[in-house]
Order: structure tokens, then C-alpha cells, then sequence
């Protein structure tokens, strides 16, 4: 799995982490849906973008997440927000954050495009600079788990799994971010099996409780919900859909209907 593709998936299943990390409060979370959006008759695509749903005054917010070296990055993340603007013409502001696992990475060349960094409208954050686990948000600190070297991954990765059962209240939350941290175990150590990952980290005793399993199944169905759009762009009907997901015709015609702008 590439990098980029963990965040996104943390942004998709926790957007509180990201507005934790820009600074805004926990709430704001819940006014947002984030997306991934295609530009149209352009080789572009936007892979994170948190899209407000409930009022005009809160900004767009276009994240960008950049683990290798891009001589091109703010030229073609300016280019992809302005041609995102003039297809769409939407009546909220917007702002855009990129995320660095360490400073080093950022090309800093910006002199064509100081003044949206200087007015904060872009904003960049390094993983690296964010201050000792422990000491961070779960989520946060989840985050900080995919740069870590390896003999410290093992360490935080035991300290997060139990942080995630004492402090997370929602069982289907302690559910995901379990999930989350194996997943990215799974990508930091590729010699080691899935199998070896859970009994090395007692995941494999976790995922025989009721109340994960119950959780498990709550993700899934989540999961398959949010596939509904996808296959309908690619052409699925209703009862395709349906059948391919498990759902019931009614399960899909609500969850466009909610998913619906």
C-alpha cells in the first residue's frame, strides 16, 4: 500500500485527526464529507479534499500528501485547485495543506507562489515536527507511527494499541483505528505475515472479542456503503450494485440519497 493511500484512508475513517492537525476544533469535523475529486477533460485528480456540508462560511480544504521529493508540487497543486474553482465554482473559500514526513522533502521553491503561503491560504505541516507521541492526540499520534524507524514503530505501535483500548470510547472507532495501525505494521514490516504482525502485537486476542467482531462487521458494511458511489459512476445500475455489495436495494437507495450533494 502506498503511503499517500494510508492517510487518505485515516482522513476518510477519522477526518477529526486532519482538523486536529491544522489546529481546529473536533467539531468541525462533523460539518465535512471528505472526498477524492476527478477534474474534468484534464489528467488531474485530487485525492483529498474535505468538501463542507452544512454551511457556505467554512472553507474547502485541499490536502495533498507528499512522502518523495516533486520539484512541481505547488505548481501542480495550484493548478489542480484553480481548474477544481473554475469547474465548480463553488461559494465557500478554500484552503489547502501539504504534508511532509520531514521538512527535507519540501523543495521550498515558492517564490511564484509566496503570497498563499504568507496569507496562510497553504499551509505545511512536517510529521516530524510535531512533538513526541506520547505527548499527541491518538490520532495524531497514529499518524506519526508511518514515519517512525523501525525499532520505534514496534514500541509506539504496542503503546497506540493500548491507548486504543483504554481512551476510545466508540467501539467501531476502536475497531477502525486497530485496523489502521495493523494496516500500517503490515507496510512497515513486509518480511513479517499478517499473522505474525497480530500475535506480535496481541491483535489476533483482540479480534476474537464479541465486541470486535460486532464492530468488524459495522466497518465493513461502512465500507461497502461507501463503494456505492463508485460503481454507479462506473456505470453499475441500482441492482448491480446491490448485488455486488451484498446490500439490499434499499440499503442503496438510501445511501445515495444521504451521499447525494
Amino acid at each position: 500500500m502506498k503511503t499517500d493511500s494510508i492517510f487518505y484512508r485515516l482522513f476518510q475513517e477519522f477526518p477529526r485527526i486532519f482538523f486536529e492537525l491544522i489546529g481546529n476544533s473536533l467539531e468541525t469535523a462533523n460539518t465535512y464529507k471528505f472526498s477524492s475529486i476527478e477534474i474534468k477533460q484534464t489528467a488531474f485528480r485530487i485525492d483529498g479534499v474535505f468538501l463542507p456540508t452544512q454551511t457556505d462560511k467554512n472553507p474547502v480544504y485541499f490536502v495533498e500528501v507528499q512522502f518523495q521529493q516533486d520539484l512541481e508540487i505547488y505548481s501542480r497543486l495550484l493548478s489542480e485547485i484553480f481548474l477544481y474553482l473554475r469547474q465548480n465554482k463553488p461559494k465557500n473559500d478554500w484552503r489547502a495543506v501539504v504534508l511532509y514526513p520531514t521538512r527535507n522533502l519540501d523543495v521550498k521553491d515558492i517564490k511564484h507562489y509566496h503570497e498563499f503561503f504568507a496569507s496562510q491560504r497553504v499551509n505545511r505541516i512536517y510529521l516530524d515536527e510535531l512533538g513526541e507521541a506520547a505527548s499527541l492526540p491518538i490520532g495524531i499520534a497514529t499518524i506519526k507511527l508511518v514515519i517512525e524507524d523501525e525499532d520505534t514503530a514496534i514500541a509506539q505501535a504496542r503503546e497506540l494499541i493500548n491507548r486504543t483500548r483504554l481512551e476510545t470510547n466508540s467501539e467501531l472507532q476502536q475497531q477502525q483505528l486497530l485496523q489502521l495501525i495493523e494496516t500500517i505494521l503490515i507496510y512497515k514490516f513486509p518480511r513479517i505475515s499478517r499473522e505474525e504482525i497480530e500475535a506480535m502485537f496481541g491483535l489476533s486476542d483482540i479480534k476474537q472479542t464479541r465486541v470486535y467482531q460486532e464492530a468488524f462487521q459495522e466497518g465493513e458494511r461502512k465500507e461497502r456503503l461507501r463503494m456505492i458511489p463508485l460503481l454507479l459512476r462506473l456505470g453499475l445500475t441500482v441492482e448491480q450494485v446491490a448485488q455486488e455489495l451484498g446490500l439490499s436495494l434499499e440499503e442503496v437507495r438510501q445511501a445515495v440519497q444521504e451521499q447525494s450533494p
